[in-house]
């Protein structure tokens, strides 16, 4: 006894869902994960590369089959029947793609706010607020954190990422970085230390506010680990938050076209733990280092 065929399709497509939802769960494509917001942008992407791939094998399968099925038998010269129409296969095919449509794009929405992509890129007065959320406990801190690490993301009104105004809540001090990118570098300036380098060294769980401007042309701060990139516009000075969790040496990348050198444009975050970015902090302090000989003329 034949199969339906509505039983059939019923069949065959929740095993194209459950095939591509695995993929999209189970495949990891993405770097490593390394700062704060990273675990939420990932559910994002897991998501889109679940839909990408029911969309791919399904499309892809069916083009198979197409070919094999209702390919050109030896000896046939007739054509082919003619079919004019299918309400019920026009109103799916246009149904389903835009529900999938909309629900990716609300979602996304969502993620974009909650990581702080509607505050405005260079809106002092909502860092001053996220700044005076800083009075936060450890525990506070740690479940932050904790949760990043485990996946399991924030309540949606904290914000993990905003350039400005991220919202999050704090007990280590913001550390302040001055970030001037020019035709084809990097430049960080710690206002603290009055230190400048062509690396970015931040501490392990501690917020980093970069204030970033452009000397020539358009650049891009880009930090796939992170899962960070931001427009860098000439006479628009932008802020940017983020608070690195994993110890280690990631790629910043110019993610603009800004000129013939620009695949060159290339630098390295460095994220310490905390007693060896205290050693660096020291080590390139030129203000200690100046204040030193003359503390010891003076004893």
């Amino acid at each position: 006894m034949p199969i339906p065929s509505a039983v059939l399709s019923l069949v065959l497509g929740m095993a194209l869902v459950l095939s591509g939802l695995w993929i999209g769960q189970n495949v990891d494509i993405l770097p490593a994960a390394a700062s704060l917001n990273a675990p939420i942008y990932d559910q994002l992407f897991r998501v889109l590369f679940s839909i990408g791939s029911i969309l791919f094998i399904g499309i892809f399968g069916l083009l198979v089959f197409s070919l094999i099925r209702f390919r050109r038998r030896e000896g046939d010269t007739g054509d082919g029947v003619a079919v004019e129409g299918n309400l019920q296969l026009e109103i799916f095919w246009t149904a389903i793609p835009a529900v999938v449509v909309l629900f990716v794009g609300i979602y996304s929405y969502d993620i974009y706010d909650r990581m702080g992509g509607m505050v405005p890129l260079s809106d002092p007065h909502s860092m001053h607020g996220a700044m005076m959320t800083s009075q936060g406990s450890d525990s506070d801190v740690s479940a932050v954190i904790q949760a990043s690490v485990l996946g399991t993301p924030p309540e949606p009104s904290e914000r993990i990422w905003g350039g400005i105004g991220s919202g999050q809540v704090s007990a280590v001090s913001t550390l302040p970085v001055e970030v001037t990118a020019l035709q084809f570098a990097f430049l960080f300036h710690y206002p603290q230390g009055d230190i400048t380098s062509g690396e970015l060294h931040v501490q392990k769980g501690q917020p980093v506010e970069l204030r970033m401007e452009a000397r020539d042309v358009i650049h891009a701060f880009w930090v796939p680990e992170f899962r960070l990139k931001q427009d860098i516009i000439p006479g628009q000075p932008t802020l940017l938050s983020f608070t690195p969790i994993k110890a280690g040496s990631y790629p910043i990348i110019c993610a603009e076209l800004c000129g013939p050198y620009h695949g060159g444009m290339r630098s390295t975050v460095v994220v310490h733990e905390p007693d060896e970015f205290a050693t660096w902090f020291e080590k390139n302090n030129t203000a200690t280092v100046a204040i030193a000989p003359s503390a010891s003329t003076t004893g």
